[in-house]
């Protein structure tokens, strides 16, 4: 019976596990249709414009350095656009006119990698152009050339490097509000673990805390993905000239990923003293509890602010009149409880920074505590 119900557990974990991972794989999917359908258009184009304008027969090394110049993400892309044309056409044409004075085979195609590799390397130390150098030379050696087009392959090359960047320059505005949604993101789990941490606090429930204090270990996977998010709106910003208008909310958005990461450290470090305190049955007093839940109430209007691109002004004097509270409230003087106010008072700090204010101006705003 025993060993049944392990069986069972078991079986409940795995199928939580498969539905976590079913949902993560299909929101990495859906995060990166754009890229795959640009891909697609691309690599379609680059073989159209080939074969009907240049009028090469089977220009398969257009869409090749198409999809290879755009891959998955907007981080330098315009470099590695350039790097991987470059890098194709000088192996292309290497391998192109040593075929057509030495011929193919195996000791062939040791010169032909490595003369296309040290003439790339002559020209920059980019890896990628140096490996896409050689990988085309290896194709074009072992790949015979249509006749009459031997020499015309590192125009194929050209060919699809063009149309990648073209399309390089073509980004949704997706990635540029994804800063700003992942910021509320992160906002709003602060809010839910004050708003737990001020419940473990009232109650004095140490196995809750506990849980809580895990859910808020848990969370540096948010911040990484917040620093993924500002990077890539950079990045959009650097390779897409149709929208350097934005440029302005995407770089403060970039701001606010450290003071972010402070918030959730230090949101980090109260929760832990909530249940140590909670733990060693350490009351703590009631006024902190509510602090904690009002501060909890402002996080979340602040992160309802940022998913609709509002100026946090209502966020900040909630902040505002929050950090006044700190320094009025009765003071315990106990490690538990000082830990406590010292924590909510650096969060509000941290978040009023996101509404706009800068370090001092935000610490100059509250109070000192009363002694």
């Amino acid at each position: 019976m025993r060993e049944d119900l392990g069986i069972e557990r078991t079986l409940d974990r795995l199928w939580d596990v498969g539905r976590v991972s079913t949902r993560a794989r299909v929101a990495r999917l859906r995060s990166k249709l754009w890229h795959v359908g640009q891909c697609a258009v691309a690599a379609g184009v680059a073989w159209f414009v080939a074969t009907t304008v240049v009028g090469h027969p089977h220009p398969f090394f257009a869409p090749i350095v198409a999809v290879v110049c755009l891959g998955t993400s907007y981080g330098q892309r315009l470099r590695r656009v350039a790097e991987v044309t470059v890098g194709v056409a000088v192996g292309v044409f290497l391998a192109d006119a040593l075929v057509l004075l030495i011929g193919s085979g195996a000791w062939q195609l040791s010169i032909v990698v490595a003369g296309a590799m040290s003439i790339a390397m002559l020209v920059t130390s980019g890896q990628l152009f140096v490996t896409q150098a050689a990988v085309q030379s290896i194709v074009v050696v072992t790949l015979a050339a249509a006749p009459g087009y031997a020499l015309t392959r590192w125009e194929d090359a050209l060919t699809g490097g063009a149309v990648a960047l073209l399309a390089a320059a073509v980004v949704p505005r997706a990635p540029l509000r994804r800063p700003r949604e992942q910021a509320a993101v992160v906002v709003r789990r602060v809010a839910q673990l004050l708003r737990a941490a001020g419940e473990s606090a009232t109650d004095g429930d140490a196995e809750r805390a506990v849980d809580v204090l895990a859910a808020a270990r848990a969370t540096e996977p948010l911040i990484r993905e917040l620093q993924a998010a500002a990077d890539e709106g950079l990045s959009v910003l650097a390779s897409s000239p149709f929208r350097r208008r934005h440029t302005g909310d995407v770089r403060r958005m970039a701001e606010l990923v450290e003071p972010l990461d402070r918030a959730m450290r230090n949101t980090r470090v109260l929760v832990r003293r909530v249940a140590v305190a909670s733990y060693h049955r350490e009351p703590l007093p009631g006024s902190y509890a509510l602090l904690c839940r009002d501060l909890a109430d402002a996080a979340d209007q602040l992160a309802d602010q940022l998913s609709r691109g509002e100026m946090a002004q209502d966020a900040r004097r909630a902040l505002l009149a929050i950090g006044e509270g700190t320094a009025a409230v009765e003071r315990a003087h106990d490690l538990s409880a000082d830990v406590v106010l010292a924590q909510l008072r650096s969060i509000i700090v941290d978040l009023l920074q996101i509404t706009g204010m800068d370090v001092l101006e935000a610490t100059d705003a509250l109070p000192p505590p009363r002694r």
